[in-house]
């Protein structure tokens, strides 16, 4: 069974900027969203893609994810 990362990950193009979408979307939960955040800086930490930009609601790293946009490498 495919994640929401795994389906955002797949869908993207190399190469090409994407902005994890949030409003009007499954997404658009704010836990729902900082979870699949989270999930696709674990498949940058394996190489897959490269965490181009990434805001949280406040400045700890254990506040929630609120923008991510990223760069699919392989």
């Amino acid at each position: 069974m495919r994640t929401l990362a795994d389906h955002v990950y797949l869908d993207s193009s190399f190469d090409t900027l994407i902005e994890l979408p949030s409003a009007g979307s499954t997404l658009e939960n704010p836990y729902v969203y900082d979870s699949t955040a989270r999930e696709l800086k674990g498949m940058a930490s394996r190489g897959l893609l490269k965490i181009v930009d990434e805001r949280r609601y406040g400045d700890s790293q254990n506040d929630l994810i609120s923008k991510l946009t990223f760069q699919r490498l392989r």
